[in-house]
Parts: C-alpha cells; structure tokens; sequence
C-alpha cells in the first residue's frame, strides 16, 4: 500500500513544490487542491497548509512553513464578503458556499485560540449519473417511485451529497416533475433536464431546513431533497412529506440501515414512536449506506455500499421495533438487491481493491472479517 509520504510527494512533484509561502490568495491552494484531486483544503494557524486526499490529511508541501495568525486573517480578509466578515465577529464562525472561476467550495470559517481557520470541501460541479459513480442498476428503482423516503446515510466525507445528486438527477433525465433541493450549503447546481429545479440554500432563502421543508410543501413539488435530516421538526416533516404524495431524499449520518431506522424513530417522544413505526414501515422506499474506502494502490477510493429496499419482512420489522433484525434479512434478501457493508468490504478485498487492514478497520463484525481476509 502506497504510504501517505508517497503520494503527496508524488502529487506535489507535479503540482511544483516550490512556491512562495504563504500563497496570496485562497484560490491558489483551492486550485492546486483541486487539480490533485483533493477532497478538502485546510489553512490553520501554526500547521502547513493541509489537503484531505484520498481520505489522508496530509500536508501539501512536505516543507511548506506552519501559517501564522496574521496569515490566515490575511487569507480570509482576502476573500470573505462583507456579511460573512460581519458573520464571523459577531458569531465567531461562517459557513457557506464560496463560487470563483473555476470550482465551487463548501466554506468554514472559525475563530479559535490561536486565530482564524479556514477549511474549504472542494465540490465536484460536474453532476455525476448512477451510472458514472458506478451504483448498482436496481437503485434506479428507487427513483421511480411517486411518492415514500429514500435515505443516504455515513460519516461526513462519504460522498452522500455526491450519490444523493445523482438520484435526483437520475430523477430530472427521466422525468417531468418539479425537484426542490433544500441545502446548506447548495453544493451541486443542478441544470433543468427533464424537470423543473428550485434550488434553496439554508440561511441564505430561508430560515432552517424546517421552514424551508414547510414551504415547499405550498410550491407543488413533486420531489424533494433535504440535504441533511438533522432534529426532530425536519424529520417530521419529511415523513409527513414522503405520506402526502411525494417522494422525500435525505441524509443522515448513520453508519448502517439499522443505526439509520434507530436514529430516525428515536428523535420522537415515546408516546408518537408507534405512530412514527407504521408510517415509516409504509413510507419507506430503501437506505443507501456508504463509506469511501482507500484503495490499496494508493490512487483514489472506492466506494462500500449497504443497500436496503422495504420489502414486507422490513416493515414488519420496523413496526414491531426489531431493528436488531434487519441483518440478518438483509442478509437474505440479496435477491432484492440488499446488500450488507461487511458483504460489499469483502468482494472489495476479494477483487483486490482494498487492503485486509481497511476491510478489518471498517467492518461491522470485525472477527468474522478477520476469518474472511485471514488476518
């Protein structure tokens, strides 16, 4: 497996690792960032400038000098607008979307005990299909569904965003219906196929995702997408949202289908989770859980998935609170297209793609991984 070292020393070799430091301009870093295939960029105080690649955080020139306080004010005054400037006295952190001339970036700006962070997630513009990020054929299904709750789920940098702009492409090629994105950040900026888009952004068009999951509901919308499911209110609504008539694609950030169903029943009062159970077990159309995993050549990640579809063992299932069961049906229901994350990290093993120490590191059942990779 290709160390750490080896790759930045690779990709900085042909970036040019001799650059005046510090660079003038954030765009520089989000451009070399970008151009090396990063998937983020970090300018902190006292630590060389950082990119996040291939999953690694590492720094970008091995002998880059650590950024000073005065550095990184210079670097957000270079770039900040005037409200997010504003932002970050009075509040202390800004987050949003940046745009310049050749990418878009998902922002954080903070203030901490040593000064001003910055951390930019370099956006891939270029919408990718299902077919392009390679999901499996029977996901496409999902889609085609008029109404019910499809639900990407794992850890931050999985590239939920990612496979979730693709379902709802999937959804404007094929057909004529109104698509309403609710985000925070609007990352992909989705252009009219087949349908008609309103994009909204979070504390730039509206309040919180809640009010703007409200307001749709009143703009005759076909599809909604809520770019993160994250209180009680949001999730409510979206439920009451996938019952109505719609059909409702979120985010959480839950590791497996089971963890995703538990997260989303346990954010009510004990005396609606009944209530909650029956409408989730009708509305629910499939759980995408996914990690992005090294690959063992070092170039890039893959992509692990668990896959959930709501058969009638499912359902049963969440009606009668036995999550601790969906495995095991899972497990049984290959035929359905359901997939374990353990089963997917094995057949990425097998094909060579990643390491058995990966395979291990990531595994729900890590002794029975063990005894497939022989470790």
């Amino acid at each position: 497996m290709i160390s750490a070292r080896a790759m930045t020393a690779k990709y900085t070799e042909k970036l040019g690792a001799t650059q005046a430091h510090p660079l003038a301009h954030v765009d520089q870093y989000l451009s070399i960032g970008q151009r090396a295939g990063a998937s983020d960029v970090h300018l902190g105080v006292n630590a060389a400038p950082l990119w996040r690649l291939h999953g690694t955080l590492q720094p970008i020139w091995p002998d880059a000098p650590r950024l000073s306080a005065d550095d990184t004010t210079a670097l957000a005054d270079g770039f900040l607008a005037e409200s997010h400037k504003t932002q970050l006295t009075e509040r202390g952190d800004a987050d949003f979307a940046y745009a310049n001339n050749f990418g878009r970036f998902r922002t954080s700006v903070v203030r901490q005990r040593l000064g001003v962070d910055l951390v930019f997630r370099i956006i891939n513009t270029q919408v990718r299909t299902m077919d392009e990020l390679g999901l499996p054929e029977h996901l496409k299904l999902l889609t085609r569904y008029q109404n019910g709750l499809i639900l990407v789920t794992g850890s931050v940098g999985s590239g939920k965003s990612t496979t979730l702009a693709a379902l709802v492409e999937q959804v404007n090629l094929e057909r004529r219906e109104h698509i309403i994105t609710l985000e925070d950040p609007i990352e992909y900026i989705l252009e009219p196929k087949g349908c008609h888009i309103t994009q909204r952004e979070v504390h730039t068009h509206t309040r919180s995702f809640a009010a703007a999951l409200r307001g749709a509901l009143r703009e005759d919308p076909d599809v909604i997408m809520v770019g993160e499911m994250r209180d009680l209110e949001t999730i409510s609504l979206a439920i009451t949202a996938s019952e109505t008539g719609h059909l409702v694609l979120g985010t959480l950030h839950t590791s497996n289908a089971s963890r995703t169903l538990d997260r989303l029943l346990d954010v009510f009062p004990p005396d609606q989770q009944d209530q909650i159970r029956v409408m989730v077990s009708e509305s629910l159309r499939g759980i995408i859980s996914q990690q992005l995993v090294p690959r063992a050549d070092g170039q890039g990640r893959v992509l692990a998935l668990e896959t959930l579809t709501n058969t009638a063992a499912v359902a049963n299932v969440i009606r009668e609170a036995k999550t601790y069961m969906l495995p095991g049906i899972i497990q049984t229901g290959k035929k359905q297209g359901m997939q374990l994350m353990d089963d997917a990290l094995v057949d990425l093993y097998n094909r060579g793609f990643i390491s058995a120490e990966e395979a291990c590191a990531r595994a729900d059942q890590k002794q029975e991984m063990r005894s497939h990779v022989g470790k």
